[in-house]
């Protein structure tokens, strides 16, 4: 038994543990049409992979938790034509050696056998309202359930999200996670590193986010973990600029925000840099004051502290640096209590990271009544983003050589015992270091 299945039997074992009793009903993502013919490239369901492993579209895994447990498959069938055209197909006998289920079917019997095994269980995990052809599908299993209930037949009488206790496991990353994680960002900031020495005024936005493809790809990555951003000038004050259509000019920053994702694991990096390879007075300004406000955060990334500390550290130090530049009036407190730093940093300073670049798992207290609705702790093993930015768009009320300056840098950070580790930090942040590496 290979390490990575075993990973995946556990993680079934322990939901099926949480669950009790009842019937987990957990489908993958469905394909879907570009145009045509065609299909965007397929991405597997995240909660579906994390328990199975499994890739392949027309899936869907059943578990069953009681005196017995046992894990089922729904997969397509074995089909030599169709993997003349589409590829190589598991087959339900196949995959169930492979991947260790206790059983597994063709997917085109799960209409005859979902409503056997919906029969006289107490309750049903399932994540209502997340696919609306799953819930019709469901809903119509659960009717033919009750159609028999004079025969002494019942249906589940309870509904448990299932994603919810999914959500929990997810927010601690084992061994093989954070090795994957690790070799994803790592490539993500080989790509940084490589657009920077790639930038020239000149260049379309575009030609540096193939840069980034480029690095990706070569590397093992099997696509971008999103969207990327690589905005120029005042695009980079567009917090979700996507256009990367824009011409590179001389005297602007330019703002990159991309990640890769390895395995189904995202990595999430922004870094922030002149196009012409050197900072302007006004944009070193504010660059090292993001990068003071990062180092305030990333200090609090640890076991002693709850998720918003790191936040809250950030802000501190960028609403005094808005006050120090001009760009905010008044004492810190001030500032903080009436939102003004709001005009230019508008967002929260990060995120859970893992399977989705932004992962699964709540960032309050949902486990106790004492602790309900308070920050959740923050745990070894949890992996997050630290993301304070900057953004000054023109204004009566912002001095001229700030406008159109938008700065955010973003690195991937593990919580250990003790602290925490940055597996993104091999992407360059300093201005010593990214002024260097641009003169070359």
């Amino acid at each position: 038994m290979s390490f990575q299945l075993k990973e995946f039997q556990q993680r079934r074992a322990k939901l099926l543990a949480n669950m009790g009793e009842g019937i987990a009903i957990i489908p993958t993502a469905p394909e879907l049409i570009r145009n045509r013919d065609s299909h965007y490239p397929y991405r597997f369901d995240s909660y579906f992979y994390y328990l199975t492993g499994f890739k392949e579209p027309e899936a869907l895994l059943v578990l069953l938790a009681g005196k017995e447990n046992r894990s089922i498959l729904f997969c397509r069938d074995k089909d030599m034509e169709r993997e003349i055209w589409d590829g190589f197909r598991y087959g339900a006998e196949a995959a169930k050696a492979e991947f260790g289920f206790d059983e597994a079917y063709s997917f085109n019997q799960l209409d005859e056998m979902l409503p056997k095994l919906l029969g006289n269980q107490s309750k049903l995990f399932y994540s209502l309202g997340a696919d609306a052809g799953w819930d019709a599908r469901v809903t119509g299993w659960l009717n033919q359930v009750k159609a028999q209930t004079r025969t002494g037949i019942s249906a589940p009488d309870e509904m448990v999200n299932v994603r919810k206790l999914v959500d929990e496991m997810r927010l601690y990353k084992s061994a093989y996670e954070i090795d994957v994680m690790r070799r994803s960002a790592s490539i993500a900031a080989a790509a940084h590193l490589r657009a920077m020495q790639k930038v020239r005024a000149g260049k379309m936005e575009y030609e540096i986010e193939a840069e980034f493809l480029h690095e990706f790809y070569r590397k093992g990555a099997q696509a971008p973990a999103y969207t990327s951003i690589v905005a120029g000038g005042a695009n980079a004050c567009t917090l979700h600029y996507n256009a990367n259509n824009c011409e590179l000019k001389n005297g602007d920053l330019l703002l990159i925000d991309a990640g890769c994702e390895l395995d189904g694991y995202a990595s999430d990096i922004t870094r922030t840099f002149p196009v012409n390879g050197k900072f302007s007075a006004a944009q070193k300004d504010v660059y090292e004051l993001v990068l003071a406000a990062q180092a305030a955060a990333i200090a609090q990334v640890s076991s002693q502290n709850h998720w918003n500390a790191p936040h809250e550290a950030a802000l501190d130090v960028l609403a005094q640096g808005f006050i120090d530049l001009k760009l905010c009036k008044g004492s810190l407190d001030a500032v903080l209590e009436t939102g003004d730093y709001k005009q230019f940093y508008m967002h929260r300073t990060g995120h859970w990271l893992g399977l989705d670049v932004h992962d699964a798992g709540e960032y309050k207290d949902t486990r106790s009544k004492e602790n309900q609705g308070n920050w959740r702790k923050l745990e070894a093993g949890m992996m997050l983003t630290v993301e304070p930015g900057c953004y000054i768009r023109p204004a009566d009320n912002v001095p001229e050589h700030f406008w159109n300056i938008g700065i955010r840098i973003e690195d991937d950070a593990l919580v250990t015992a003790n602290g925490c580790e940055i597996i993104t930090k091999d992407a360059p942040k300093t201005v010593a270091e990214i002024e260097s590496i641009m003169a070359q």
